[in-house]
């Protein structure tokens, strides 16, 4: 049964990583208003996407002006997202919804970005909520710069709806699209380069152009030159790739890409039995599968297993975490307390004082013309000390730095035989 629960967690692990080849295809899905429907970024997204050889499926629902709230409501939002198959699922707010004050940014936009991002999750266990970062209006927001003076430029508008949109995706682990921050940079730079339809809000060509090269980095984790569909627009497609390239590709994790994956990591404690058993415990970052490998040929898939030895020695605990096609690896050398099986050469060793305050001395006769690693674990399994013995009856260890408690010593000769000691420091 271990070997055949083994034997499924390796196969599922190799299908998740292996499950988006060259010649497979993205799918993602566009939730939005004008601001994607404009341009038609969906299809923009797909054009410059297959001129680089990547296979994308897009669908979208972009009603004008819909709100997160609206679209969290929305029978048809709701029905695409429940679909299943999406590896990225896009939300884009309101143009002018995250740039309002904070109370009504919290109450009237925030939650309903949780509320779309849960639903993602339930029917799409591997997609990615992907945030569109829009941009401050040209001139800024005319018609609330009396109610919240600083939407009356585009500085204050835009930084608002940068701070806002990366909030919404820290919070859920989402990635960001940041076509606003791509515009703030061409602003600053290239005031040639007209952005902005008439209406000072909705993007022209370039600014969709803009928005499709950045999905493009952030979706295929592909450098946005490649890209050979201009549009049309030749030497402004050129710059505008170069300047994603910069601001987007080589600036992947500041956008959440590789931010979130699984990091295993575990603590144990031995506790105080005697007889073998370690309690271990998960401290894992973004993963949902866990493969626990004792080193004495058992296995668990608990998050937090209970895992008893029985034999005393030295085991290379493994754990295998897993989210999707992501996965991430630890190893610890855990050494299971055995009360009672070596007392024998457990008396050869004495401890000194115990409780201790800033120097700990170990005694044997056994250190003589002998060579032992002498490590001092805390109950959860964190090293605090390894030496390696002197040729000299007395080992003095400073241990002043540590905090109070309880600590294990194991003693390991050369033939990885274990004698484990306890002490307490003050």
């Amino acid at each position: 049964m271990k070997r055949n629960l083994i034997l499924l967690f390796v196969l599922f692990s190799l299908i998740t990583m292996t499950s988006k080849g060259a010649n497979d295809t993205t799918r993602v899905l566009f939730i939005g208003n004008s601001y994607t429907s404009v341009n038609n970024l969906p299809q923009l997204f797909t054009d410059v996407s297959v001129s680089a050889g990547k296979n994308v499926f897009v669908d979208s629902n972009t009603p004008g002006g819909t709100t997160l709230q609206q679209q969290s409501a929305d029978a048809t939002t709701q029905a695409k997202i429940m679909q299943g198959g999406w590896d990225y699922v896009v939300l884009q707010a309101q143009s002018q919804e995250p740039s309002f004050p904070d109370d009504q940014f919290i109450s009237q936009s925030y939650p309903y970005a949780l509320v779309l991002d849960s639903l993602i999750k339930a029917y799409n266990p591997c997609s990615k909520t992907v945030f569109y970062m829009t941009w401050g209006r040209k001139n800024g927001d005319a018609t609330n710069c009396a109610f919240f003076p600083p939407l009356c430029t585009y500085q204050g508008m835009d930084s608002l709806l940068h701070l806002r949109y990366c909030m919404m995706a820290d919070s859920t682990h989402a990635l960001i699209s940041p076509v606003g921050a791509v515009w703030h940079y061409v602003r600053a730079n290239d005031s040639t380069l007209e952005l902005y339809q008439s209406d000072e809000s909705h993007p022209s060509l370039a600014g969709s152009y803009i928005a499709a090269c950045s999905f493009f980095s952030i979706i295929h984790k592909s450098d946005p030159t490649l890209i050979t569909n201009l549009e049309g627009l030749d030497t402004v497609a050129t710059y505008i790739q170069n300047v994603v390239r910069t601001i987007v590709y080589d600036s992947l994790l500041m956008w959440n890409v590789g931010r979130y994956h699984p990091i295993a990591d575990f603590t144990y404690n031995t506790g105080i039995s005697g007889n073998g058993t370690v309690y271990f415990y998960n401290n894992t970052i973004d993963a949902r599968n866990y493969l626990w490998s004792f080193g004495d040929g058992n296995t668990s898939t608990l998050a937090n297993p209970v895992h008893q030895f029985l034999q005393p020695g030295i085991y290379t605990v493994k754990l295998n975490v897993n989210d999707c096609f992501l996965t991430d690896t630890i190893s610890k050398q855990v050494i299971p307390g055995f009360e009672g099986i070596n007392e024998i050469e457990a008396k050869k060793f004495k401890v000194s004082p115990n409780p201790v305050n800033d120097k700990l001395i170990i005694n044997s006769d056994n250190f003589i013309n002998n060579n032992y690693l002498i490590k001092i674990t805390n109950t959860t399994g964190i090293l605090n000390k390894e030496i390696n013995s002197i040729n000299k009856k007395e080992q003095i260890i400073d241990v002043s730095n540590f905090k109070t408690g309880s600590y294990f010593i194991s003693i390991i000769s050369k033939d990885k035989k274990v004698v484990n000691l306890k002490v307490i420091k003050n």
